[in-house]
C-alpha cells in the first residue's frame, strides 16, 4: 500500500509508543472489576427505564457514570466493544498494531478526514480517547477555567482531578532521549524547571502517565471500578440511533445491538439523558435527533424538534507541526514524559524511536561508510492550547450514525493561530542549536555536521516569516485533540443543560471553545467526576 509522507510520519508517531513508561511507583495490572457491569447490547432488554443514560462511554462517560451510580440506576451506552477485545490497546507494546489495521468497524478507533485533507481518528472503545493515545497526562491551565463559561467550583475541580488520579496515573522515570529533551529546553530557554507536576505550568516539566512501570494503560474505564455495582449497566457495540423527545424534553433513546436489532431505553422522574460521545459525535446526535439548524436538518428531510443554529458550529482542532530529524545512532523507543510550555501555551515534546521498516524507499538514510548502523528518530512535536480558527460540522447525505460526519477545522485561518505556530517553530530552532542536540547530528562525507529530516526540513532562515509559514502550512496535521460543536452558552448553559431541552446535557469536548493544557485527557475525565457530583449535589439540595 502507498503511503503519502504525511501517514509515514503520522504512522512513525504513532509507533513510538511501543515501548513502556517506566514509573517511579509500581500500579496494580489492569483491574477489570467494571467488567461485571458490562453486557453486550444484544444481551440488554428490548426496553428498560433508567434515571440516567449515558451516551457514550468515554474519557468522560465512564466516569460521570460512576459517579452517578452511587445514587442512581445508570445506563452507560458505548458504540465500541470492551478494550479487552483490543488487547493492542491496553499496553504500549502493542498500540502499533492497533492503528495500523484498516478501519473494518470492528477496531477500537474510526478514521475521518476533514474537508480539510487532514487524517484523524475518533475513539470506538469503552474508555473512549483514554484507551488509544500516547498516555500523557497533565490538568488544563488557568485560561481554560477563566474562559470556557463555566461558574466552576475550583474546590470541587481539585478534589475531582485527584479522584481520577489515585486510579490512573503513574509518574514516569524518564528514558535518556527524555532526559536530552529536558535538557535541551532549559538550555533553550523553556524556564523554570519545574520538575515532576500534574498542573499545567509554563516551563519545562515533566507529567504524568496512564502507563504503569509494566507498560499497562490506566485508562477511564478502569474509573467505571469505582460504581456501585447494583446501579451501573454498561452496553457495548451499542448504535444509539436517536434521542427520543416528548415535545422539548428528552424522554429516551433509540440503539441498535450488533444484530440490528432496537432497543428502547427511557429515563424515570427527575432523570436525565447526559450525551458524553466526544467533539464530533454528541453534535452529530444533536443533529440527527433534529435539534441544530433549521435549514441544514430541513434539507436532509429531518424532523426539527429545535432549531439551534449553533449545534456544530466552532469546531477547532489543535494544529501539529513535527519536525522529525535521522539520528546517527540507535535509541530506545521513547514515548511523551516531558512537556516545554511557553508563556502564549505553546507546548513542545518529542519522541523517539528506531527507525521503522516503512520508511520511504527513496530516503538516503546515512552516508555510505555508516550503513552499519541501525539509525532512529527524533520528534519534536509542537502545539498550541489556544486556537482561534473555528470550522464546522454538518451531516453527510446518508445520516447514518456510523458515518462520520463532515467536518472543516479551517487550520490557520485565522493568522494569530498561524503566528503562534511560526514562535514555535522558531523555538525547536532554538531547540536545535543547543549543545545537548549538537551531538545527534548527521557528518556528511566532507565532514560537514548538520540535521538530516525525514520530510520537510525547517526553513534555514528562521527570521524569515513567510518561509515559517509556509512550513506550517505545508506540515499542518492533527494533534487529535478537536473540540467544539456544543458550546457553552451557546448550545448548553452553565451546568452544561441543553438550552432550550429539558433532561438532556452534553458533557465532554464538544462544550470547550479550547482544548485544556498539553492534552484534554485529564480535563475530561475531571469534567465527568466534576459534572456527576454537581448533579448529585443539586438532586439532593
Amino acid at each position: 500500500m502507498k503511503r503519502s509522507m504525511a501517514t509515514i510520519l503520522l504512522i512513525i508517531l504513532i509507533s513510538i509508543f511501543q515501548l513502556g513508561v517506566f514509573s517511579s511507583h509500581t500500579i496494580p495490572d489492569q483491574d477489570t472489576s467494571y467488567l461485571k457491569f458490562v453486557h453486550e447490547a444484544n444481551e440488554l432488554p428490548e426496553t428498560g427505564e433508567y434515571d440516567y443514560i449515558i451516551i457514550g462511554g468515554g474519557t468522560a462517560g465512564c466516569p460521570l457514570a460512576a459517579t452517578l451510580s452511587s445514587k442512581y440506576s445508570v445506563l452507560l451506552l458505548e458504540r465500541g466493544s470492551d478494550p479487552n477485545k483490543y488487547p493492542s490497546v491496553l499496553n504500549e507494546q502493542g498500540l502499533l498494531n492497533a492503528f495500523v489495521a484498516e478501519d473494518d468497524g470492528q477496531n477500537p478507533f474510526q478514521h475521518f478526514i476533514s474537508e480539510d485533507g487532514v487524517e484523524n481518528i475518533r475513539g470506538r472503545v469503552l474508555g473512549g480517547g483514554s484507551m488509544i493515545n500516547a498516555g500523557f497526562y497533565s490538568r488544563g491551565h488557568r485560561e481554560f477555567f477563566e474562559t470556557a463559561g463555566v461558574d466552576w467550583d475550583m474546590e470541587l475541580v481539585e478534589k475531582a482531578y485527584q479522584w481520577v488520579e489515585q486510579t490512573v496515573v503513574s509518574r514516569p522515570s524518564l528514558s535518556a532521549w527524555q532526559s536530552a529533551f529536558r535538557g535541551a529546553l532549559l538550555e533553550a530557554g523553556v524556564g523554570p524547571d519545574n520538575g515532576f507536576d500534574l498542573k499545567h505550568l509554563v516551563g519545562t516539566k515533566t507529567g504524568g502517565s496512564i502507563f504503569d512501570n509494566k507498560g499497562n494503560r490506566h485508562g477511564a474505564v478502569e474509573l467505571l471500578n469505582k460504581a456501585e455495582p447494583q446501579n451501573l449497566k454498561v452496553g457495548t457495540q451499542a448504535i444509539v440511533e436517536r434521542i427520543i423527545f416528548t415535545g422539548l424534553s428528552a424522554s429516551g433513546v433509540s440503539y441498535s445491538d450488533p444484530k440490528g436489532k432496537l432497543h428502547t431505553a427511557f429515563i424515570r422522574e427527575k432523570g436525565e439523558i447526559i450525551l458524553s460521545a466526544g467533539a464530533i459525535g454528541s453534535p452529530q446526535l444533536l443533529l440527527l435527533s433534529g435539534v441544530g439548524p433549521k435549514y441544514h436538518l430541513s434539507s436532509l428531510k429531518l424532523p426539527v424538534v429545535l432549531h439551534q443554529p449553533h449545534v456544530g458550529e466552532f469546531m477547532s482542532d489543535n494544529p501539529r507541526f513535527s519536525p522529525t530529524i535521522v539520528l546517527p545512532f540507535q535509541l530506545v523507543a521513547s514515548s511523551a514524559q516531558v512537556v516545554g510550555t511557553l508563556a502564549n501555551n505553546i507546548h513542545l515534546q518529542s519522541f523517539a524511536s528506531p527507525l521503522p521498516f516503512f520508511a520511504p524507499p527513496s530516503f538516503s538514510l546515512l552516508p555510505p561508510q555508516s550503513t552499519s548502523i541501525i539509525p532512529s528518530l527524533a520528534i519534536f512535536v509542537g502545539k498550541f492550547s489556544d486556537v482561534l480558527s473555528e470550522g464546522s460540522l454538518r451531516l453527510n447525505s446518508s445520516i447514518d450514525v456510523k458515518e462520520s460526519p463532515i467536518v472543516r477545522f479551517n487550520y490557520y485561518s485565522n493568522h494569530d493561530d498561524l503566528a503562534r505556530c511560526v514562535r514555535g517553530v522558531r523555538k525547536v530552532g532554538d531547540l536545535l542549536k543547543t549543545q545537548t542536540m549538537e551531538k545527534i547530528k548527521n557528518q556528511d562525507l566532507e565532514g560537514n555536521k548538520g540535521f538530516q529530516f525525514l520530510g520537510l526540513p525547517l526553513p534555514e532562515n528562521l527570521w524569515n516569516d513567510s518561509a515559517v509559514e509556509e512550513y506550517c502550512q505545508k506540515t499542518v496535521t492533527t494533534y487529535w485533540h478537536y473540540h467544539g460543536g456544543c458550546l457553552v452558552g451557546k448550545v448548553v448553559d452553565h451546568n452544561h443543560k441543553v438550552i432550550g431541552i429539558e433532561n438532556l446535557r452534553v458533557v465532554d469536548g464538544s462544550t470547550f471553545s479550547v482544548s485544556p493544557g498539553t492534552n484534554p485527557m485529564a480535563t475530561l475525565m475531571m469534567l465527568g467526576r466534576y459534572v456527576g457530583l454537581k448533579v448529585l449535589q443539586q438532586r439532593s439540595s
